[in-house]
């Protein structure tokens, strides 16, 4: 394939007809690499763009402010080859299990942009405010359109599951997203319950069962154990206060 006919094809990728419609008068021209490449640029530029403002993450430190020190448990070989993103090729699940304030959310955030720097499609959300917006729907239609929302990105991000209870509506919809990605489009998911206990989350739900047995067919689960790393930095701030008044009065 001559140079020409690679630079075509790039071209007909972008989709510049114009270009493609006088091909025999541009395709020897000096500048045409260059017009391709900034034009690829711009288009990989806006298109990051965009799949960050729709991922909806938020804010978030960094993984280089995660204080590795202070969890009494946490597998950092696992954490490191999650950021392989091995896990979005298998596909497999990523749950991470821990109380709060461990850094779950945090290491979720992270993995969520850095896949988004990959090129990949990323959706993060709360379990209440996915379950809540497709409980909310009124008709089968909207519905079907919601759950589509949750369905379409290639990784779906859902926090904080376990912090607030469900009724039986709610954890029918979460197995109905959970199922049409099955084994197809990867779910990571963040909980402050072990999975014995999510029959306090969804009481009384027939369905917990086989939730929880497609979540974790083909997942890397993470469990984090110590104390709230928020509640840590608060008392320090309390503290430094503290000493800030008494050096002031001395």
């Amino acid at each position: 394939m001559t140079t020409s006919d690679l630079l075509r094809q790039r071209a007909q990728a972008l989709g510049m007809y114009g270009l493609l419609a006088n091909w025999g008068e541009f395709a020897a021209a000096p500048w045409l690499s260059q017009l391709l490449e900034a034009e690829e640029a711009e288009r990989a530029r806006r298109s990051l763009e965009r799949r960050i403002r729709n991922a909806k993450t938020g804010r978030f430190k960094p993984m280089a402010d995660f204080d590795w020190a202070w969890p009494e448990s946490i597998d950092r070989q696992l954490v490191e080859e999650l950021f392989t993103f091995s896990f979005l090729d298998e596909p497999a699940n990523v749950v991470l299990v821990g109380p709060n304030g461990v850094g779950k959310s945090m290491i979720a955030k992270n993995l969520a942009h850095q896949a988004l720097l990959r090129g990949t499609t990323v959706l993060f959300t709360t379990a209440s405010a996915m379950l809540n917006d497709l409980a909310g729907q009124d008709s089968a239609a909207g519905l079907q359109r919601r759950l589509r929302r949750y369905c379409r990105p290639q990784l779906l991000v859902l926090d904080e599951v376990g912090y607030l209870s469900y009724n039986n509506r709610h954890a029918d919809l979460l197995f109905e997203v959970v199922t049409r990605r099955y084994e197809e489009r990867p779910i990571l998911l963040t909980t402050n319950k072990v999975f014995r206990d999510w029959g306090e989350t969804f009481p009384n739900a027939a369905c917990v069962v086989t939730l929880i047995d497609r979540l974790v067919h083909r997942s890397e689960i993470l469990t984090i154990k110590g104390e709230s790393y928020r509640l840590k930095e608060a008392q320090e701030r309390a503290e430094a206060k503290v000493r800030r008044r008494r050096k002031r009065d001395a």
